[in-house]
């Protein structure tokens, strides 16, 4: 049954991937307060998605789906939107949140490490952006990417995930003309949000560098993100191949 508002218009239904923990999880937090029913894919974190689910459950019964799902399994992709089109009868917005992160340093770069990488931060997000587009078309919606500043200017020890989420903000540009005018293809590309728990993310003098460099001298928070992917979803309705960097002016700095 398509759930639906108390006016009777049928909620707003957005798939986020990635969902379970951080950043993710706090775009599905803004968009279910923003009215959305939510479909929340997730790989291996099994309890936080649990946890997501159950609170925002409480806020509002029937407007949660999980989707457990490893993005690198090629037929998984579609499968993911069309459970979600079959739960909630249509499909608003695609959030590509899922993301892999790690070092590849110049010398020691194997081709499992391209794969892994390219795979989770580039030929996702199209595949899942071109099985979502008949859907987004009908409902007139949107798609969003998770980027990266690291995406312009590189990250030293990283060029394998730069170089993905590069391809990542290239697809964004290439999908807004290719769905345009009916479905608008943005991205946001945040800065020192939450520190990597991957190695290879530096310390406390790298972290401490780089809010130096920073204009606003501080971290951002992971729903300042959330906020800029709802209002690219919904509000943004002039803007399309635009890359929105939240990052306290860390690339005007330079």
């Amino acid at each position: 049954m398509q759930a639906t508002s108390q006016k009777g218009v049928p909620h707003r239904v957005v798939l986020v991937t990635g969902a379970a923990r951080r950043i993710g999880a706090d775009i599905a937090r803004c968009l279910h307060a923003a009215g959305c029913d939510l479909a929340l894919h997730y790989r291996s974190a099994e309890d936080d998605m649990a946890a997501l689910v159950d609170e925002l459950e409480q806020r509002r019964a029937g407007s949660v789906l999980a989707l457990r799902a490893d993005l690198a399994e090629f037929d998984r992709l579609p499968e993911l939107i069309a459970r979600a089109v079959g739960r909630f009868g249509h499909l608003d917005g695609l959030v590509n949140n899922a993301s892999g992160f790690r070092s590849t340093p110049l010398g020691h770069i194997t081709p499992a490490d391209w794969d892994e990488l390219m795979g989770a931060n580039a030929r996702a997000p199209l595949f899942l952006s071109q099985a979502a587009a008949p859907h987004l078309r009908a409902a007139r919606g949107a798609i969003v990417n998770l980027v990266d500043v690291y995406a312009e200017r590189p990250l030293p020890g990283h060029s394998v995930y730069c170089m993905a989420k590069a391809a990542l903000v290239m697809a964004t540009r290439a999908l807004a003309l290719e769905l345009g005018p009916e479905v608008r293809v943005n991205a946001v590309a945040p800065g020192a949000i939450l520190w990597p728990e991957a190695p290879g993310g530096g310390g406390a003098a790298a972290r401490d560098g780089m809010l130096a460099r920073t204009p606003l001298e501080r971290i951002g928070t992971p729903m300042e993100v959330a906020e800029a992917v709802r209002w690219l979803l919904f509000d943004a309705t002039y803007c399309t191949g635009q890359v929105i960097a939240v990052d306290g002016g860390r690339l005007v700095a330079g």
